[in-house]
């Protein structure tokens, strides 16, 4: 039995939790997600903690059983509490501000600036004039894949480091030419 599969899931308060054939619904404070579960796979509630079982042991429900498991902890931990991902913008002249509601304005030294629009669930503070960006949201996949759009506009430099990067990213950067003898 999968072991990440076969632990509870605890249901803050103030958390509601919905089943609807295969569809699950979460509801917070925060906001509210949904997500089908795949099909071999049951979710229950007992007291105040989620059960997830497998009705076989294939292999596709035995890598479905952990997944479906993760998933559910991330729905219910993102509506209560919420996800945040913080990203630097290290290098001269390179900053990030921010436009409106769901823009963002990056100077990456290309020459012209790179607009940005945030996906609808993803919120964004600018802080540090300009060098630091906090994106937060309910959902952790999009927030992940949010993030990792915004390091893809300018990665990391092998040999300075200048670029986007994720404030726990640690670079490991070429020494570059060793001179003339």
């Amino acid at each position: 039995m999968s072991r990440i599969g076969r632990k509870p899931i605890a249901v803050p308060d103030g958390v509601k939790i919905n089943f609807n054939d295969s569809l699950i619904m979460v509801e917070g404070g925060k906001g509210k997600l949904s997500w089908t579960i795949p099909p071999g796979i049951d979710a229950k509630i007992e007291e105040n903690n989620i059960l997830i079982e497998r009705q076989s042991d294939e292999k596709k429900l035995k890598a479905l059983h952990g997944l479906t498991r993760s998933l559910l902890l991330n729905m219910v931990t993102g509506v209560s509490e919420g996800f945040k991902i913080t990203l630097e913008i290290v290098g001269v002249g390179y900053r990030v501000e921010a436009q409106g509601k769901n823009g963002l304005t990056f100077s990456l030294g290309y020459s012209n600036p790179v607009e940005y629009t945030l996906p609808e669930g993803i919120s964004s503070t600018v802080e540090e004039r300009g060098t630091r960006l906090i994106l937060e949201g309910i959902d952790k996949q999009l927030l992940g894949e949010t993030a990792a759009r915004i390091r893809k506009l300018r990665s990391p430099d092998a040999y300075k480091g200048k670029g986007v990067r994720y404030s726990n990213e640690v670079l490991r950067l070429k020494p570059g030419k060793a001179g003339a003898k």
